[in-house]
């Protein structure tokens, strides 16, 4: 099963980006070609009954299995970036983290009013950075069909700020606690 394949290249990274924090790093895991291919069948296998039009991956780590997933199911990718990261005309939303604030951005034609957005990221844990995302996608009257995520922190209870967007929450490893 993929979960297990995972759990065992995914290292944890003690008091990162700051103590008390436990960084799931999901880096070892690009050295292992045959099991990122294997993750994006699951991704794909779980998406077969879900509709949507392109897949936004959030920057950075969200990029990695986003493109991958939209190059595999012929979907167009929206890079979802840190502020000032983009060269055309963006939109924008500011968000709190658990050590700060950011902001993130899309362009202003990413894609049409009416669209149906898968958001990937690379991790669930607080949602506040999906929660922004998401609200950049509404901002261009885009509807949120899914999300995916390589890693959830269940024990966050994060899922439950995603639900207002979309119901369908799609994390191939999942963590029940700290």
């Amino acid at each position: 099963m993929i979960e297990e394949k995972l759990k065992t290249i995914i290292r944890d990274i003690h008091d990162f980006p700051k103590p008390g924090i436990v960084f799931k790093d999901i880096t070892p895991l690009l050295q292992h070609p045959e099991i990122v291919a294997e993750a994006v069948e699951a991704f794909a296998d779980g998406l077969k009954d879900v509709e949507f039009d392109v897949i936004a991956g959030i920057e950075s780590r969200g990029f990695l299995f986003g493109f991958l997933l939209a190059q595999k199911l012929n979907k167009p990718f929206i890079p979802i970036r840190k502020q000032g990261k983009l060269p055309f005309h963006c939109i924008s939303e500011s968000y709190k983290l658990e050590y700060g604030q950011a902001t993130i951005e899309m362009h202003e034609d990413a894609f049409l009013p009416g669209t149906k957005v898968l958001v990937h990221d690379d991790l669930l844990a607080t949602g506040g950075t999906v929660v922004a995302a998401s609200k950049l996608i509404e901002k261009l009257g885009g509807e949120i069909a899914a999300y995916c995520f390589v890693i959830s922190l269940d024990f966050l209870n994060s899922a439950g700020r995603l639900s207002r967007f979309s119901e369908n929450v799609i994390s191939l490893v999942r963590y029940q606690e700290e």
